[in-house]
């Protein structure tokens, strides 16, 4: 592990949104580029990059739509530069083929979603995590990624500087799952020192241009990577490919390539199962949560501890890969999950399959704008409780 560069770390404590300390998470990773086009509620994001990027060697360049920032920042990263794009809503939507490619192509990057209410042009100041199914199975084909989804401005700097360095760990491309709620909400950030934030290095090419193959697997899997101009043949295409990069089409190599691809993030479930766990040790109901879902579920969790009911909140940090070894786990020692989300029940889904039909599984859906009420969420409790 490196540590984050000084000159670029905004230390000490401050009030800022969820936005504004993403930004500075980006910073702190290493980001030195960010392509982007405005778009309610995330242009916060890249408007304090725009403004913060040039004092420490950094580019933002506003494109002309977010077909063309998905794919600037990758042509960035394989010229050696850490790079991100931000959106939100129909914008994610125009993302999602360029997704595909970064996933294909094993792209180290990280796209921010800051969720708004959908379909279209929905609800675009105002909260929602419609897109949580998208950040899975957005792209076409088959993949495997990475989402993560903060709960508070502190998680946007903390888990922002986490999507980089997954990223560079396991070479794809990282999803980045705020909401408005949290992207706007203002509380007190802290940014360590610098010597403080490790960073995951990139894996440079280990062997000379001439032994070198771009897509070579290591041990985990995870090939080492080489940069555009640096005197090695560095060939990306998003079609089926060997590991030299070149183009082979064919059933053999499509199973060998999308099998290692897939098989590089599930043998470190155990590493991607990051969660927080709130009394679900003795719980007869546990609330499943992410985002700013988990923080209205604790006044629902609280209400119900006042009625004598045991509940435990199991808060979900990586959505994706799923925690599916531990809800498996789970819920057999439970009478119900309660899933409540900002979207008709998508995760939920999830839920359900890995829980078995070893307890009740409830959702608690909300077509976005606003968050839940904690007494909707009580009243699942309590069926789950029965």
């Amino acid at each position: 592990m490196t540590h984050a560069d000084p000159r670029c770390v905004l230390t000490g404590t401050h009030f800022i949104n969820g936005d504004a300390a993403c930004c500075e998470g980006a910073l702190a990773a290493g980001a030195r580029f960010a392509a982007g086009y405005p778009i309610t509620p995330s242009t916060e994001v890249v408007e304090r990059f725009a403004s913060r990027a040039p004092t420490v060697g950094g580019i933002f360049i506003q494109m002309e739509d977010e077909l063309a920032a998905s794919i600037a920042l990758q042509g960035m990263v394989w010229a050696g530069q850490k790079s991100f794009t931000v959106t939100s809503g129909p914008g994610y939507s125009l993302m999602m083929e360029h997704i595909g490619l970064a996933a294909m192509t094993e792209t180290p990057c990280v796209f921010v979603n800051v969720q708004r209410g959908g379909p279209s042009t929905g609800l675009p100041t105002l909260p929602a995590q419609g897109d949580m199914m998208q950040a899975r199975f957005g792209s076409h084909g088959d993949y495997s990624t990475i989402s993560l989804v903060p709960s508070t401005p502190q998680e946007c700097f903390d888990l922002t500087v986490t999507a980089f360095n997954l990223a560079e760990q396991f070479r794809v491309p990282v999803m980045f799952m705020m909401d408005e709620c949290v992207g706007h909400m203002t509380e007190k950030v802290v940014i360590p020192e610098a010597s403080e934030i490790e960073l995951y290095p990139r894996r440079r090419a280990s062997k000379p241009p001439g032994e070198f193959l771009l897509f070579e697997p290591g041990p985990d899997l995870v090939p080492e990577m080489a940069h555009a101009g640096e005197g090695y043949n560095v060939y990306v295409t998003g079609l089926t490919h060997d590991n030299r990069g070149y183009p082979l089409m064919n059933p053999k190599m499509q199973r060998e390539l999308i099998t290692r691809q897939f098989e590089k993030i599930s043998r470190a479930a155990d590493q991607l199962t990051i969660v927080e766990s709130e009394g679900v040790e003795g719980a007869d109901v546990v609330i499943v949560a992410y985002g700013i879902t988990a923080r209205v579920s604790r006044r629902a969790i609280q209400m119900a501890r006042d009625k004598g009911l045991k509940v435990g909140l199991l808060r979900l940090i990586c959505v994706w890969p799923f925690p599916e070894k531990l809800i498996r786990e789970l819920a057999p020692k439970v009478k119900a999950l309660v899933m409540p989300e900002l979207n008709m029940g998508q995760v939920v889904i999830e839920l359900e399959r890995c829980a078995g039909g070893k307890c009740k599984v409830i959702s608690v859906p909300h077509p976005g704008g606003t968050v839940h009420k904690p007494a909707d969420i009580l009243e699942a409790i309590e069926r789950g409780a029965q």
